[in-house]
């Protein structure tokens, strides 16, 4: 699964906000705070919305022996 420190990375990389996050994803913009802040224990549901939505505009997550360990940015994602 991905992780706070993930998430940060690839919105960063991609220029966004966490309230663009939480509208494109449908997650609450607290609850993308508090997973960055690694500061809750979130549904794995949610985590998978965050990252389909993510991968779509072009992050690949890392998860080596289920925990996230990076991101790769793909060159041309399928949108």
């Amino acid at each position: 699964m991905i992780n706070g420190p993930q998430l940060r990375s690839a919105r960063a990389w991609l220029n966004l906000s966490q309230d663009q996050v939480a509208e494109i994803t449908g997650v609450a913009k607290r609850t993308i705070a508090r997973i960055e802040a690694e500061a809750t224990v979130p549904h794995e549901r949610t985590l998978r919305d965050i990252q389909a939505a993510l991968e779509a505009l072009g992050v690949e997550f890392i998860v080596e022996g289920g925990v996230g360990t990076g991101i790769r940015i793909v060159k041309n994602p399928d949108r």
